[in-house]
């Protein structure tokens, strides 16, 4: 969840590292600080809060030298304080670390250190790391952080540095993300591209159980063990101008804006007009796709109301038998999984540490690994048979908005091909999809045109004290996502549930001071969805309509409408999520909330 920083080079590091924990604020921000190799010393800042009052204290009194780490923390052992923040340097202040996961024996390893005659100055696990590698060293920074490395149990990427080994930093990596940068005589670390992407675009991503040593003019990967692993070097896409705001207000509303060139880009080379689907990357051959009798789905948060869209799919087109499970649950049971399963696994960042322990589970139980991912080299898309890339370009929001809408791209365009080949959708059919979903683009920029209703919705109703969303079949997913935005960004308690299931407990709830939004587009549940508005409506409860524009009858439920274009029921998630996104981002502006970094959130979730 924390971000990592790193630079080796010949210029002055503290900027840099400054510049890139602003690109990885939205991994935490509860704390932050630096830490410098300056005139043969390493100078520490760190503070509380926000990165500003990081940036402040650096302006005041700038360590100045070639090669630093730094740090933003999401705080998991310890609260929030300067004592707690990162860098931790070990009892000669010589070695200091940064780590984002979870040291699982911390504990242990603290009692032992301790009566060595240790001293610990914080509550964090992160601490242990700069004692043990202070234990073990004799000279050789590398050898020291193998010997430490090899007491850890659990998660952990490691940026360590030592006054002794002024010219590098030892950087390892189990179950969290690092990211290694090479320059023009200059090197970098980061637990993602963006924290280094202004100053390169060729990147190593590194694997589980590995070091790395980063010097400014080499960078050398080996195992835990001490053997040599040789890599590939990648080129990155995209430049460090798509990671800016770009004149919006907030990177969530730009994110929202972004989603008809983002779908197009999903769609691109693998949707032909003639309904001809291709899957570049998935490894799946139709022999394949045709012996698999069972899919299971693996995702959190977003990324599953993503896949509660795509099961829905795979059963109606493919008439394939679909379980959908939290990835964080499905390793805790004992899931029916075999060699004829195919494991679907939906992760933005290709990092969630809940999404890799399930893909895992599932691999060992025989089933064939698809991932679905935004980021190239990430653990999700190394670790399966196959990937399927959602081409959305960086998000920096914590909250997912063009994540989302790519993924529900990805997972139709899959349960199409998946349709197609096992002979469960007749030609006609599949045209007909497929020019929908060309359309799909085209029909959000028109939503994105016009948010006078979303924003005067957002007026209205800031103030409330919850919403209730409901919908049906596939928009199900819409109200699940709908209440997760405004509760992500809003702090407004918000619930999401299946419409016929109102009177089952949700209609409890409904007073003047809740607000309802039912999703109302054109559906084979369209009436039924109708009579539970009027439920809500004969007690006292406001309700706004997410229905489609040639709907002449909503307006006589519904308190206010906003009207989205006409497409096929299975297709209309992906634009039922715009208003939805708008709203929770409007409701949040309105009430002066933190949008882009809510409280006690963080972008990728690699620590369970």
């Amino acid at each position: 969840m924390c971000g990592i920083v790193g630079y080796v080079g010949s210029k002055n590091a503290c900027p840099i590292l400054i510049d890139g924990l602003k690109r990885l604020e939205y991994r935490g921000y509860d704390s932050a600080g630096v830490a410098v190799l300056s005139d043969g010393r390493i100078e520490i800042r760190k503070a509380v809060g926000k990165l500003k009052v990081l940036e402040a204290a650096v302006q005041r009194d700038e360590p100045r030298g070639g090669t630093g780490v730094g740090h933003t923390r999401w705080a998991t052992h310890g609260r929030p304080s300067d004592e707690n923040a990162h860098p931790h340097p070990d009892c000669s202040g010589t070695i200091t670390v940064v780590h984002n996961g979870i040291i699982e024996n911390y504990l242990p390893l603290k009692e032992e250190l301790i009566a060595e005659g240790h001293r610990f100055s914080s509550e964090t696990d992160t601490e242990v790391v700069a004692h043990m590698v202070e234990k073990y060293y004799e000279g050789d920074l590398e050898a020291a952080v193998r010997k430490a490395v090899a007491r850890l149990e659990g998660s952990f990427a490691l940026a360590i540095i030592s006054q002794k080994d002024s010219d590098r930093i030892v950087a390892a990596r189990r179950h969290s993300p690092l990211v290694v940068g090479v320059g023009d005589g200059e090197s970098f670390l980061g637990s993602d591209v963006p924290a280094f992407l202004a100053y390169t675009r060729r990147v190593y991503f590194m694997d589980d159980d590995t070091i790395a040593v980063i010097a400014a003019d080499s960078v050398r990967f080996t195992t835990l063990e001490g053997e040599r692993v040789e890599k590939e070097i990648y080129e990155v896409t995209w430049d460090a101008g798509m990671a800016e705001r770009g004149g919006y207000e907030h990177f969530m509303l730009k994110e929202i804006h972004e989603q008809p060139q983002a779908l197009r880009e999903t769609m691109r080379q693998r949707l032909a007009e003639s309904g001809q689907i291709e899957l570049p990357g998935a490894n799946l051959s139709d022999d394949d796709i045709r012996r698999f009798d069972k899919i299971v789905m693996v995702a959190c948060g977003t990324a599953y109301h993503a896949s509660m869209v795509g099961k829905y799919a795979f059963e109606s087109l493919a008439r394939m038998q679909v379980e959908l499970d939290v990835a964080s649950e499905l390793r805790y049971r004992d899931p029916v999984i075999d060699e004829k399963t195919l494991a679907i696994v939906v992760s933005q960042s290709g990092e969630t540490a809940d999404t890799l322990a399930a893909q895992r589970e599932a691999r060992r139980r025989g089933a064939r690994v698809v991932a679905i991912t935004n980021v190239v080299g990430s653990s999700v898309q190394r670790e399966a048979d196959g990937v399927l890339y959602t081409y959305a370009g960086p998000e920096i929001a914590v909250a997912s908005t063009k994540a989302y809408t790519t993924q529900l791209m990805v997972l139709l365009l899959t349960a199409l091909r998946f349709a197609d080949v096992r002979k469960t959708i007749s030609k006609e059919r599949l045209g007909e999809l497929a020019r929908a979903l060309w359309e799909i683009p085209q029909q959000a920029e028109v939503i994105l045109g016009d948010q006078a209703v979303i924003i005067e919705c957002a007026r209205r109703y800031r103030a409330q004290a919850g919403f209730l969303y409901m919908g049906r079949g596939p928009n199900l997913a819409s109200a699940l996502e709908g209440a997760l935005k405004i509760k992500e960004i809003a702090y407004i308690h918000a619930e999401g549930y299946a419409a016929g299931e109102m009177k089952h407990g949700p209609i409890a709830m409904i007073d003047p001071s809740v607000t309802t939004v039912a999703v109302t587009v054109p559906s084979k549940t369209y009436e039924k969805v109708l009579s539970n508005i009027l439920e809500v409506k004969a007690r006292d409860g406001d309700v706004i309509a997410i229905a489609g524009q040639r709907d002449a009858e909503i307006e006589k439920y519904a308190d206010r409408v906003v009207r989205v274009p006409e497409t096929e029921e299975l297709l209309s998630p992906m634009l039922v999520a715009i208003p939805l996104q708008l709203l929770a981002y409007h409701v949040a502006r309105f009430r002066n909330a933190e949008i882009d970094q809510p409280r006690n959130l963080a972008k990728s979730v690699t620590v369970e």
